[in-house]
């Protein structure tokens, strides 16, 4: 019956980490983009600690810290450089097997487009992230994680496609 309540708190809040990346990457704003990444990311890794996903749930973990250093020290290389050193240490501490790859390379990718870019060559990191995330939950045969992957892709898209449009009427704002 534990089993049962986990699980059903790991969907409520796989729904909440949904709701919350939907509207993060709606946004035409960076910041706002990177505040509500941080809070689904919060929800993202309370759902990978109830299933038990600890490779997923480290990785996360530490997502929510990139977010907030990429927030604060924007185009540190050094910075950078220390997520991913740390990231590769978690991934070498919890790594189960060939299913946790993808995770990495969307860490990876994330890492580099959120402090080396920003716009729309930013969301394009975030989206192919997005696709690796997707990869990754396809492996370990998570439904409600490929649904939430394809659907962040999908408003990502969307967003980087309202951007460009933005800055062809615009350009001046762009500069």
């Amino acid at each position: 019956m534990l089993d049962s309540y986990s699980a059903l708190a790991g969907q409520f809040f796989g729904v909440i980490s949904l709701i919350l990346c939907l509207l993060a990457f709606a946004s035409k704003r960076d910041e706002r983009l990177m505040g509500l990444l941080l809070s689904a990311n919060v929800a993202f890794a309370l759902q990978f600690v109830l299933f038990e996903s600890w490779t997923a749930a480290a990785l996360t973990v530490l997502v929510i810290v990139r977010i907030a250093l990429a927030r604060r020290y924007p185009g540190s290389k050094g910075v950078m450089a220390g997520v991913l050193v740390a990231s590769g240490v978690a991934a070498l501490l919890t790594w189960q097997g060939w299913a946790d790859f993808p995770a990495i390379v969307a860490m990876t990718v994330g890492t580099v487009g959120m402090f080396l870019f920003h716009g729309i060559s930013m969301r394009i990191c975030l989206g192919l992230a997005a696709l690796s995330w997707f990869l990754s939950h396809a492996l370990v045969g998570s439904v409600g994680g490929m649904l939430a992957e394809a659907l962040v892709f999908v408003t990502n898209a969307i967003t980087i496609y309202r951007l460009e449009r933005a800055r062809r009427r615009y350009p001046q704002a762009f500069e």
